[in-house]
């Protein structure tokens, strides 16, 4: 088994870069879901509510983060310039401190989406944990730093619907080529390339599957979830993709061996 895509997320819910190496740092991928989108009628903001966002590219780098939108100027924010900070959740995991973006950030993003909210941005100090184990710290991400999807479960899905969808609607962070359809639901320690990584859940997924990554519009028919349903139901959720911590820190490449330890 191969590596065979790396996709990364600096802001949640905005659309994916897809690089060919990634560093894994304690809370996941370098600079993913590091930024996260914010208001105080509605608590955090995802593609769930504003389908929008996925339209929104975000390039990051050490010193901060561009963004870019369909009819917008390029938005700057640097780091350095976050003096703030407010207490902010995500799902149940317990308010933590975010640092605040900027006002011409707030306006940029509020004028995109026809909505007030706010930016804020998690670093290396944060306090978030996993909730299943409080040693690892998380950022934005809905509960755990790392979401891997092997291919043969995708193709297995697309088989069953009329309209096949990418692996862009499940939001990854890891691709691995496989032959046999969610063989990695049963893996409980793998290492890639150099890092290994634990696997403490699968992942239930929900109505942001069925918004289309290019063109931000929810399927009228509720696909590919509608199919998920039917099969891969559980008491816990409807699952696709296991969600990994990182029990070593490393650089992964596209076509890094993937075997399990």
């Amino acid at each position: 088994m191969r590596l065979a895509e790396i996709h990364i997320h600096p802001l949640k819910s905005c659309r994916s870069n897809l690089v060919s190496s990634a560093l894994v740092e304690a809370m996941g991928l370098q600079h993913d879901r590091r930024w996260m989108l914010v208001s105080d009628r509605e608590g955090f903001l995802t593609g769930r509510q504003y389908p929008r966002m996925v339209l929104i590219t975000a390039s990051m780098d050490d010193r901060g983060v561009t963004f870019d939108a369909p009819g917008m100027d390029s938005l700057r924010v640097e780091i350095a310039d976050l003096r703030e900070r407010q207490g902010v959740t995500v799902w149940q995991s317990g308010e933590f401190s975010a640092q605040v973006g900027s006002d011409e950030a707030d306006f940029w993003f509020s004028d995109f989406l026809g909505a007030n909210c706010r930016l804020v941005y998690t670093g290396a100090d944060s306090t978030r944990r996993t909730r299943r184990d409080p040693e690892v710290p998380v950022s934005f991400a809905d509960g755990y730093p790392v979401l891997l999807i092997g291919t043969a479960s995708l193709d297995e899905l697309n088989g069953r619907l009329v309209q096949p969808v990418s692996m862009r609607h499940f939001r990854p962070n890891l691709v691995v080529e496989t032959s046999v359809p969610f063989i990695e639901d049963s893996w409980r320690h793998i290492r890639i390339g150099g890092v290994v990584f634990e696997n403490l859940k699968p992942c239930s997924r929900c109505l942001f599957t069925t918004v289309d990554p290019d063109t931000a519009t929810p399927a009228a028919d509720r696909q590919p979830l509608e199919t998920l349903n039917n099969y891969r139901r559980t008491e816990d959720g409807t699952m696709f993709g296991v969600n990994l911590v990182a029990r070593s820190l490393g650089r992964l490449q596209l076509g890094d061996a993937v075997e399990l330890v």
